[in-house]
This record gives structure tokens, C-alpha cells and sequence, in this order.
């Protein structure tokens, strides 16, 4: 008896997936089809790459005030946070306009490439800043290490590609569990070991390089640390397909369809709505995130007459260091569940909203000290790491979800260059708002001491 043509349709093989000999993204595909685990190994590498590329971000800002008065370019003490505010924002405006050209970059020659110049960049750049002793060229270091460290995008794109479908969400969630660690342990490196011989001078000599150069050592560190990374992309798996001169050795696997076959006509990144509404939020809270930390900073370490706390950079490195270590417990223990029942819709949505009243908090601490104060510190900073890594992650997994595969390079290079943007602006909006509370007693959370001495008076 004749088959029907349904039945003749269902008994029809899936067409074959095309595998090109000596291509690394064809080797990284029959990788996983062999392996159903996670790949562990890879994935380390991301959490330790974006560890290391995420450091010198925030690193500086517990040290910031004290470099801005070294350096001798602010005439008054009140005008050191507007000076402050364009240091930290020269990495994100580098950033900002070179994004995109690396995005580029990786989607033509590979993730791996690019990702070794921007850990090579890291450790060249960054060990520069630290021996900074003029203004401009504590400028010129920043701008060219956020513009030659084009890892954000690729590696991304990365995590994505060496991970079946369903562990993406696992790929996507370690670099913003690292990049999350890093910005809060960068402040924590820069607070403990800046000034090393004033902090510790049993260890340090004045006239040594570390006293000639007292913000040298926690920008060594982490370039040290960059350096590891760098050395072990040698053993980096490539991910981008690289047909070209390759269709003559050529290999099918029965059962999958064919990469070229399932390929669609590109729709726009610009004209895709759920993608620019994510990037849209994603620069909001971006922006966020970095004008807290640096007025976190300096706000800390400023004298109780300006609304302060008068701590030390130690004492906000301690504050930074408790509230990364709280976040990566969050992220590896409770999160999976947060995302499980609430989703990256609505734990964003949520984290956005729990984020006002405690950013709100902090000029009511003033108020305190002793025990009380560090307790109601300390927690405010955890609550808030968790909430930020929990908005990053949601957005992330949004952004990537938004787009086909082949466009993730494209579309993670457009949300970083604007995110850096955005960035960029916050820490020269901070440093403005600082200053406008130094000079106004009434306004800015920098105003006046809980003894109702004015922000203008002097010691």
C-alpha cells in the first residue's frame, strides 16, 4: 500500500548538520554534541578573564580623593570630587567609543584574539595608571585601558557559545556573577593596598617604589592577575566558525539540521524592540550602579563636616570586600532560585524597586556610629550588591535572548558601547553633584554634619 504524504514527510531524515574540518567553531560544536556536561574548564576561564578585565573599573575609586589631592590639581579641597568625577569617567568614554569596532573585531577573527589584547591591554595600561604622577597622564592611562579592553562584547558571546542550550543561562549568569565580584572587590584591592606605606609601613619603606608611588601596588596586583589570564589563553578554545578555504573537507552528523539551512534573513538590531528596550534599561541602571560607587567612595571617606563618615580607604575597602563576598554566595546559592520562580522579567522589575529605598538610606547614617553605624552600613551594602547582580543578570539574559546566535556579537557590542556612555557620564555626574553638596549646605547628601555644622566651614 502507498504511504501518504504525511507519513512520508515524518519518516523523512532531518537534514544534516555540516561539520568543516579545521574549523574551530565546527570543533567546539561536535565538542558538545559529544559532551552533555558542563564545561567546566571553560567556563572557569570566563569567570577568571571577567574577574580580571572588571578590576581596574572601580578599583581606584577608594584611593580617588587622596590621588586627586597628590596630584595637586585641585586648588580646594571641595573641588576634588569634580575632578574626580572626569578621572573616573575617562575609562567608560574610551570604552564607549571603541566598543563596537572590537564587536567587529571578534566577529571577524575570533573571540580568542581579541580577548588577549584586552587582558594584554589591562596589564600595560593599568600598571601605567598606578605610576600616573601628573593629571593628564593619569587621564590619558584610563581612556586608552577602557578603549583597548574590548572583552566585554566577546566574551559574552563566548559564554554563550561553549555552552549547550540549555546552560547558556549558567554562561550568561557567571560573567555577571564576575563582573559583579570584580566591581566590588576592585574598590576592596584599591582600599587595602593603596598608600601601602602609610597603611603598612612595617612592610614598606618611604623610599621605596611603593612610597614614591603611593597607588602603584593595587594596580600591580590586579595587572598581575590579568597577566595569569593572559598567559592562559594560549589553552582558549576558539568559537567562531571559519568556513572560507575549508569546503572541501567537509563532514555531516545525521539528525541535525544544517547551520547554513536553518539561517535566516538578518532582521535589524536597531528595528528589534525587545533587544533596544533591554539596552535601554540595561544604560539606565548601569549608570546607576557607577554613580553609587563612586559616591559611595567618596562619601565615605569624606570628613563629617561635608556629611562624611571619615573612614580611611582601608575602612571602605573592608565595607566593599564584606559586600562582594556576600554577593557571590547570592549568586551561586539563591539566585538560581530567584530566577527559577520569579524570572528575569520580574526579579529585575523588583531589584529596581527595592534599590530606591535603599539608596535612600545612606545620608540618614550620618546620624550614626560605632556599632550601630557599621551594622546598618554593612547591610545596606550587601542588600544592594545583590540587588544590582540580580538587575545585570535579568537584563543579560534578556539581551542574549533577544537575538539569533549569529547576532549576539553584534547586538552585546551596541549595549556596551552605550552602556560605557552612559557610565561615563555618571562618575562626572557624581563628582558635580559632590561638589554642588560641599558648597550648598542644603543640598546634595554631602550637605551637613549631624551637628549642624555647614558643609562650608573649615577645619
Amino acid at each position: 500500500m502507498a504511504e501518504s504524504p504525511a507519513s512520508m514527510a515524518v519518516a523523512a531524515p532531518a537534514p544534516a548538520k555540516v561539520y568543516y574540518d579545521g574549523c574551530p567553531g565546527c570543533g567546539m560544536e561536535r565538542r558538545k554534541e559529544s559532551s552533555k556536561g558542563v564545561p567546566y574548564k571553560e567556563l572557569l576561564f570566563v569567570g577568571v578573564t571577567t574577574f580580571a578585565s572588571s578590576l581596574p573599573i572601580t578599583s581606584l575609586f577608594p584611593f580617588l580623593y587622596f590621588m586627586i589631592r597628590d596630584l595637586h590639581v585641585a586648588h580646594r579641597e571641595e573641588d576634588i570630587g569634580f575632578y574626580a568625577g572626569f578621572l573616573g569617567a575617562s575609562y567608560m568614554i574610551g570604552r564607549g567609543f571603541a566598543s563596537i569596532f572590537w564587536g567587529m573585531v571578534a566577529d571577524r577573527i575570533g573571540r580568542k584574539p581579541v580577548i588577549a589584547f584586552s587582558l594584554f591591554s589591562v596589564v600595560i595600561f593599568n600598571t601605567l595608571f598606578g605610576l600616573s604622577v601628573k593629571y593628564w597622564v593619569a587621564i590619558t592611562t584610563r581612556l586608552l585601558l577602557g578603549a583597548l579592553n574590548g572583552l566585554l562584547a566577546p566574551i559574552k558571546a563566548y559564554s554563550i557559545e561553549v555552552c549547550r542550550a540549555e546552560q547558556q543561562a549558567l554562561g550568561l549568569s557567571i560573567v555577571s556573577t564576575a563582573w559583579g565580584v570584580g566591581v566590588i572587590i576592585g574598590p576592596a584591592i584599591g582600599g587595602y593596598l593603596a598608600q601601602p606605606v602609610k597603611q603598612y609601613p612595617h612592610l614598606f619603606h618611604e623610599k621605596s617604589a611603593f612610597g614614591r608611588f603611593p597607588y602603584l601596588l593595587p594596580c600591580l596586583c590586579i595587572s598581575l592577575l590579568a597577566a595569569l589570564a593572559f598567559i592562559s589563553c594560549a589553552w582558549l578554545p576558539e568559537t567562531l566558525h571559519k568556513h572560507k578555504g575549508l569546503e572541501t573537507s567537509v563532514e555531516t552528523a545525521e539528525g541535525s539540521t544544517t547551520q547554513e539551512s536553518t539561517e535566516s534573513p538578518k532582521k535589524s538590531l536597531f528595528k528589534n524592540w525587545p533587544l533596544m528596550s533591554s539596552i535601554i534599561t540595561y544604560c539606565v541602571f548601569s549608570l546607576h550602579d557607577t554613580a553609587y560607587s563612586e559616591i559611595f567612595s567618596l562619601w565615605t571617606v569624606s570628613s563629617r563636616k561635608y556629611g562624611g563618615l571619615s573612614f580611611s580607604s582601608k575602612d571602605v575597602g573592608q565595607v566593599l570586600a564584606v559586600a562582594g563576598a556576600s554577593l557571590l554566595v547570592y549568586q551561586l546559592f539563591v539566585y538560581r532560585w530567584v530566577d527559577r520562580i520569579l524570572g528575569p522579567i520580574r526579579s529585575t522589575r523588583i531589584a529596581a524597586a527595592l534599590s530606591i529605598p535603599i539608596i535612600a538610606a545612606y545620608p540618614f547614617m550620618t546620624h550614626l556610629s560605632g556599632v550601630k553605624l557599621g551594622v546598618a552600613l554593612y547591610i545596606a551594602a550587601m542588600i544592594k550588591s545583590m540587588l544590582a547582580i540580580t538587575r545585570a543578570t535579568g537584563i543579560s539574559l534578556l539581551q542574549n535572548n533577544a537575538v539569533p546566535q549569529e547576532q549576539r556579537g553584534a547586538a552585546n557590542g551596541i549595549a556596551t558601547t552605550a552602556m560605557s556612555l552612559f557610565k561615563a557620564v555618571a562618575p562626572a555626574g557624581a563628582g558635580i553633584i559632590i561638589l554642588m553638596g560641599t558648597k550648598t549646605p542644603t543640598c546634595g547628601i554631602l550637605s551637613r554634619r549631624p551637628d549642624g555644622v555647614s558643609a562650608t566651614e573649615f577645619d
